[in-house]
């Protein structure tokens, strides 16, 4: 970020402040708390702040509120087309924080700081009121991607990649650690449209990209 960029996120912060203090009411506590979400968000948007959490460790924190995010696809790869040996046969509902889709809208690139979650639900029915398919079944496991420039400054994209499956595979962790590069990046770079994401299969976000 340069600093007339910079300057001018200070200055949207600097007003949601002054606003929030001209007109917070209620108890002192409770005024602080809405005081710091607005600014949160508002530092989200403008990328000042990524909505992923590293603890000193490096390990990022399970996302918060990912359902409320933009879904942009949920593809599916089912054992009954791969010969029983899908390396990855559940569905994946796949989201994109508010603040870099917003910004993909905008130039047709995912901005640093931009984080994927890949909820990953089990194949379920197979029959439907509508017809024979593949219907979403249970919840199985989480994946999260993270582009951070600094933090992954020496992976491919700059993109980290992590799991937050339980071993018992009926809860996810509330931390994970970066996977290696081997695990994913190389089938995202030989695989993927466009910056190691998959936008081949998410409609959503062909849609959004400007022309």
């Amino acid at each position: 970020m340069n600093r007339q960029s910079l300057q001018r996120h200070l200055s949207t912060l600097s007003a949601v402040l002054v606003l929030v203090l001209g007109t917070a009411a209620g108890p002192a506590a409770a005024a602080e708390k809405g005081m710091m979400d607005i600014i949160k968000e508002v530092a989200k948007e403008k990328g000042v702040l990524g909505v992923a959490s590293f603890d000193a460790q490096g390990n990022l924190a399970l996302p918060e509120g990912y359902r409320q995010w933009v879904f942009v696809g949920a593809p599916v790869t089912p054992n009954d087309m791969n010969d029983g040996k899908a390396a990855f046969p559940e569905f994946h509902h796949v989201y994109i924080d508010p603040g870099s889709f917003k910004q993909y809208q905008e130039t047709g690139k995912f901005r640093d700081g931009t984080v994927i979650v890949k909820e990953l639900v089990s194949v379920g029915a197979k029959k439907g009121a509508s017809g024979n398919g593949y219907f979403p079944g249970e919840f199985t496991g989480l994946a999260v991607s993270v582009k951070n420039s600094v933090r992954f400054a020496n992976e491919p994209g700059n993109w980290g990649y992590f799991g937050f499956d339980a071993e018992n595979g009926k809860s996810l962790l509330p931390t994970a650690k970066a996977q290696p590069t081997e695990a994913c990046s190389p089938c995202h770079l030989k695989n993927a449209a466009q910056d190691l994401i998959f936008t081949q299969h998410y409609p959503v976000l062909r849609a959004a990209k400007p022309k």
